[in-house]
């Protein structure tokens, strides 16, 4: 079965997709609620694991959750916290629960998030992780032996960020990522959509993989500060900082930047990948706003 993402990319729609966080703890309520005001705006729902390394229920059972409320998910398979057994029995029992689209990750370090104590495992990295999804796409495992009970047929996905000060750290990682059977790529929060285009023209045009940009909600001049500060690789534009510090309602400024940027993206790339942590539920609106319209 072909995931509704998958057909987009296919027919080469203009992609949305939204990142929800799984709870912190058994009850999927919050989750449930703010995914199904995202149902007929977004080709699927991006539930993370373990981002920032800070413990919440496990992707893959998040994701089922929404497929039981017909909600498609991207679920995130991230390499700090299982080995390559673990990482190949839950990507099999993703498949069986009938999540189709993954994105293959590193994972943050440990000492991120909130188990400084843990042990990280990063067997894996997420180019490896993408070569071990071809592997289980083609019915053999991590050492080459025969699945009996079928190969699976996932659709994987990877993260870039165009923003990398290494230009050919960049380009390197991309094309490895893309020979490793990469289909389609979500990006970091843009800041710099200059570096975005230069990505398009020189690095990612050597392929027709759709790449996502990534659109952040910021919601106050001090939120914006706070990412610059605290997220490695972000130069939110003090132009942009001082935009929300003299906005009467900073939060309705922030949502207003966000639909200028899905606007600038649609120049450049073939989709976004819209972030609006703890207030998901204005995605809609954003999209209203840069005149994105419903999803058939």
């Amino acid at each position: 079965m072909t995931s509704n993402l998958q057909q987009a990319v296919i027919k080469q729609e203009f992609l949305v997709t939204a990142e929800v966080a799984p709870p912190k703890g058994g009850n999927p309520a919050r989750m449930l609620e703010v995914a199904a005001k995202l149902k007929g705006r977004v080709h699927a729902v991006n539930i993370t694991d373990g981002s920032r390394a800070v413990l919440r229920m496990s992707s893959v059972a998040a994701s089922v959750i929404l497929l039981q409320h017909d909600i498609e998910p991207v679920c995130q398979v991230a390499c700090r916290d299982r080995n390559c057994i673990g990482l190949q029995a839950d990507l099999m029992g993703a498949y069986g629960l009938g999540i189709r689209n993954i994105l293959a990750l590193t994972g943050d370090p440990i000492k991120a998030g909130d188990h400084k104590k843990s042990r990280a495992v990063f067997e894996l990295e997420s180019v490896r992780l993408l070569k071990l999804i071809n592997k289980l796409n083609q019915g053999v495992d991590f050492n080459d032996k025969a699945m009996p009970d079928e190969a699976l047929n996932l659709f994987p996905g990877a993260a870039v960020d165009p923003q990398l000060k290494s230009w050919s750290g960049l380009q390197k990682r991309f094309e490895k990522k893309l020979e490793a059977g990469a289909q389609f790529f979500q990006s970091q929060m843009i800041t710099d959509f200059d570096k975005l285009d230069k990505f398009m023209s020189q690095i990612a045009s050597i392929d027709k993989k759709p790449i996502l940009a990534g659109i952040f909600l910021l919601k106050s001049a001090k939120n914006a500060q706070f990412i610059n500060n605290y997220v490695p690789g972000v130069n939110i534009p003090d132009s942009t900082i001082q935009r929300l510090a003299n906005a009467k309602k900073p939060l309705q400024e922030g949502m207003k930047i966000a639909a200028e940027q899905v606007k600038l993206a649609q120049t450049m790339c073939q989709g976004v990948h819209l972030m609006a942590v703890k207030r998901e539920d204005l995605i809609p609106e954003i999209l209203d706003l840069a005149e994105i319209k419903p999803i058939n």
